[in-house]
């Protein structure tokens, strides 16, 4: 095991690389550069004044420099103008004891943000934490709900439990998340109902959690998210009732119960997990409708502030970011194929 986890960090690690170098390249196509010096000078700079901008600021670099450069295993640009010394590293009135040849995102300085003007790495920590929350209660609810939907579902295939449950999936899933959030704030959260039971913003969930102001973002993307697992669910446990040893067990008089719990459930949970542990990734950037329909300003909303602005250091932060946590869950998942099968073996 400890061998096979070291050869996934390895491969990790190069497709880390390799996807960040392509998100690197695109977001510093020079299109993507003049955009971003209009912006924070005024869009009728000329060629020249653009030019300029980017110089100074190192953008004009090869590529591969920008990119050893951004990791931080390259020193950073330099310029003297008029005597005065700057550096990706360090500004005019950074003391010449405390300037640094090197600094990057393996150093720990992952850029300042040219919208919110403050350093990328606590913008992006803040976000990250507020969604993490989110997700924290939407598989809290999502996942034990979504198996035992498909376990009831599969243990009799083709009754009318099993009809009802997967009619309720495929609804779930079906629906669209800003569907289904409209739809409860117009009738929880609005007087056109006379309910008023839930708050329609998730806003001041951001300093506290409340049932009251929780409940509808985190029913919704649940609701969209449980089908899914529920319908993988019913068609893994389906499969497993019909192999040869619960047959066998049956014919031995063995509680129906006891078949499904000690016998059927472990090997139906196989499939299940690797959908579980998708819903990571998915949560952490598909929940961009959600956290804008109720105006929860999480890791999401900092994605669309950050393509939607042009603003290139947030964007890298959050796609580098996005890259880590969708490798991170397929190492977990596969981890976790072992000890659900032990006839998978490593080897």
């Amino acid at each position: 095991m400890g061998l096979f986890i070291l050869r996934r960090l390895g491969v990790m690690v190069l497709t880390a690389l390799c996807l960040t170098f392509v998100v690197f390249w695109l977001t510093n196509l020079y299109p993507n550069l003049e955009k971003l010096a209009k912006t924070q000078g005024n869009f009728r700079m000329s060629d020249e004044a653009v030019e300029s901008y980017l110089g100074k600021n190192g953008y004009l670099q090869p590529m591969p420099v920008k990119f050893g450069q951004w990791l931080g295993v390259l020193p950073g640009w330099t310029l003297e103008d008029g005597g005065v010394v700057t550096g990706k590293c360090f500004g005019s009135d950074t003391p010449e004891e405390d300037r640094r040849s090197l600094c990057g995102v393996l150093q720990g300085d992952w850029g300042f943000s040219t919208v919110f003007k403050d350093d990328v790495g606590s913008i992006v920590l803040t976000r990250l934490g507020l969604t993490g929350k989110l997700m924290f209660f939407v598989m809290l609810v999502m996942v034990p709900m979504a198996l035992i939907i498909g376990v009831l579902a599969g243990m009799r295939e083709g009754s009318k439990m099993d009809r009802s449950l997967s009619t309720f999936s495929i609804a779930s899933t079906a629906t669209p998340e800003y569907v289904s959030g409209v739809i409860f704030i117009a009738v929880f959260a609005s007087s056109a109902f006379g309910l008023k039971w839930f708050k329609g913003s998730a806003t001041s969930a951001m300093d506290s959690v409340t049932f009251e102001n929780f409940t509808l973002p985190v029913v919704t993307i649940a609701l969209y998210g449980m089908g899914y697992i529920a319908r993988m669910t019913r068609a893994s446990m389906t499969e497993v009732m019909t192999a040869q040893y619960i047959r066998t067990a049956r014919l031995k008089g063995v509680k129906f119960s006891d078949i499904v719990l000690k016998h059927a459930l472990r090997n139906a949970l196989i499939a299940p997990f690797t959908v579980i542990m998708l819903q990571f990734p998915w949560l952490l950037n598909g929940v961009v409708i959600v956290e804008t329909l109720f105006n929860y300003k999480g890791f999401g909303w900092l994605l669309v502030q950050a393509a939607s602005n042009n603003d290139i250091e947030l964007l890298l932060a959050v796609s580098v970011v996005s890259v880590i946590v969708v490798l991170v869950t397929q190492l977990i998942s596969d981890i976790g194929y072992v000890y659900l099968n032990p006839r998978i073996r490593i080897a």
